[in-house]
């Protein structure tokens, strides 16, 4: 599942966060790592100094990594547009896991936000590992990357996607799985504009059964892994809910499939996911569901 994995750069302090999540991963599943930096056609007079740079980034990544591993580590600067070529490199190789930070070298400038790493999730298939830019760098101790995780559920196959990936993290790794469902409560347009109708108390109880049932049977779905599972159910807005429960947790990832009950409306492009991402202070694991396409 992480046999490939492709990071990319773009010559900034921000972007080399992405490093210690490919290194543990890489020393944890004997993964070959692709640093990738992408040279402008503006900057083209500059390539040669970008290649030295992930030149010497691949030698310290090498270093770093544990086992065999460190001999898999390559190095790739391409002219063109970023999106672009990180979308077709990452096609035409196969690659397994794309990590990205949010922030590139513009700084404030959240990628997430509307340039690089927005375009690539919405021309891929493959999943992709979103950092934050003012993640703690753990070089220390990388295990503790993922040693606590939020899966966000909503009880249908699709939002299930990034369930596997968690499982084979925390078959090698000992973590805190927190499942979470966040039964949110019905919007309806009036003359008003949206309004939020409560559920009554009865029905409320009996969809919270239901979610609490099905998150008992999820978490027999990692019973042989090395993780602790727990799981909540929580009222509100889903978006909100997730957040705030991640940060109560004090999460080093939430990992959530592209698409949920809804599809792309529901999970992408005008909610859950999409706030998540974009208001979030946690990393994010977006997993596309099977056979989806935004």
């Amino acid at each position: 599942m992480y046999s490939k994995i492709l990071v990319t750069l773009d010559g900034s302090k921000l972007a080399e966060l992405a490093l210690p999540y490919a290194e543990w991963l890489a020393g944890t599943f004997d993964s070959e790592v692709t640093l990738l930096s992408v040279c402008e056609p503006e900057e083209s007079g500059y390539c040669h100094m970008e290649q030295l740079y992930v030149e010497k980034i691949a030698d310290l990544m090498r270093n770093n990594i544990k086992g065999d591993a460190a001999a898999k580590v390559k190095q790739v600067v391409l002219p063109g547009k970023p999106a672009e070529e990180i979308i077709s490199y990452a096609e035409q190789n196969n690659i397994s896991l794309i990590i990205v930070v949010s922030h590139g070298r513009s700084g404030i400038m959240s990628w997430a936000m509307g340039s690089v790493a927005n375009k690539v999730l919405q021309g891929t298939n493959i999943p992709i590992l979103f950092v934050r830019a003012k993640a703690p760098r753990m070089e220390a101790d990388k295990e503790n990357l993922f040693r606590k995780i939020i899966i966000p559920l909503d009880g249908s196959e699709n939002g299930e996607a990034a369930l596997p990936h968690i499982h084979e993290l925390s078959s090698q790794l000992s973590t805190d799985i927190n499942l979470l469902q966040v039964i949110a409560f019905k919007h309806v347009h009036t003359f008003g504009g949206l309004d939020t109708v409560r559920f009554k108390e009865q029905h409320m109880e009996a969809m919270k059964t239901r979610a609490i049932e099905y998150l008992e049977g999820v978490s027999r779905k990692l019973i042989d892994t090395k993780a602790t599972v727990n799981y909540e159910v929580r009222i509100g807005d889903e978006a909100q809910e997730i957040i705030k429960f991640a940060d109560e947790a004090d999460a080093s990832l939430v990992a959530i499939s592209h698409h949920g009950c809804s599809g792309v409306e529901c999970w992408f492009m005008g909610s859950v996911a999409n706030k998540i991402l974009h208001a979030g202070n946690t990393p994010v694991l977006l997993v596309k569901a099977p056979g989806k396409k935004l």
